[in-house]
């Protein structure tokens, strides 16, 4: 479940060095279009506007992040003025023609749908011919017992993929060049007990961490505070230590011919 925006928001999983290495490696730049979805309450769109100039969409189908998305973006300095804009729709059925934009960004709310698969081919439809996609996300490394994943599913708000099924969902959408980098290094929100206590899939949107924990408390009390730090703890050691989840960032170019003059 997605937490409720509030006035601090945090930075996604892997921060802000993350999101300048996409950029770079997506050629983001002043003259080129981009897409986010799920776009939570704008974080990301706004710093990549900010950074490059380029025109941004976020997607996201709760009206609420939609609209907080959207009070960020004129509270802000956006670099290129009123060049962003934000839908309320569900990421697996974008509401764009087919080849619209240059760059698209599926960030870790894509795990949190049954078929994300079907999220990852629309990302892939509305990318111009050799448009590049990158993927921030959950990819297990080595899987648990099934309780133990129902249980870490339960409480994060996503439910990570294999590395390999992430890569077949991008190439079964045409894309090639396939490029994957281990982020989990610059996870500190991600790993952060508070982050798990409010869902992972809510990163992009949560609230301070005493108000996460406040939730846990009302939610399950006491025990489930107790619960929600001990996972952070667990999540922690299944990716630092154990190496059985990473943070993935895959990048990769839509298989087409250029335009000319590209």
């Amino acid at each position: 479940m997605v937490a409720r925006p509030g006035r601090r928001v945090l930075f996604p999983p892997g921060g802000e060095s993350l999101y300048r290495h996409i950029a770079r490696q997506v050629e983001l730049t002043a003259e080129k279009e981009f897409v986010v979805a799920p776009c939570g309450a704008g974080v990301t769109t706004v710093f990549l506007a900010s950074l490059t100039g380029a025109a941004g969409v976020g997607v996201d189908p709760d009206r609420r992040l939609v609209e907080a998305a959207a009070a960020r973006a004129r509270a802000r300095t956006v670099a290129g003025g009123g060049r962003l804009h934000y839908d309320v729709a569900p990421v697996d059925d974008l509401p764009y023609r087919d080849a619209v934009f240059d760059v698209a960004i599926g960030e870790l709310g894509l795990g949190a749908l049954p078929e994300p698969e079907r999220a990852v081919r629309e990302l892939v439809r509305v990318l111009r011919p050799r448009g590049m996609v990158a993927l921030v996300q959950l990819a297990w490394i080595r899987r648990l017992d099934p309780e133990g994943e129902r249980r870490l599913v339960e409480h994060l708000g996503v439910r990570p993929c294999l590395l390999v099924e992430w890569k077949q969902m991008l190439r079964d959408a045409g894309v090639v060049d396939l490029r994957v980098e281990d982020w989990s290094h610059a996870a500190e929100a991600l790993l952060s007990p508070s982050a798990v206590a409010g869902g992972i899939a809510g990163a992009a949107s949560l609230s301070d961490r005493a108000a996460l924990l406040w939730r846990s408390l009302r939610r399950r009390g006491i025990d489930g505070v107790k619960e929600s730090l001990n996972w952070g703890h667990e999540l922690r050691r299944l990716i630092l230590r154990d190496r059985a989840l990473e943070l993935s960032l895959i990048t990769g170019t839509l298989w087409g011919e250029a335009s000319e003059g590209a």
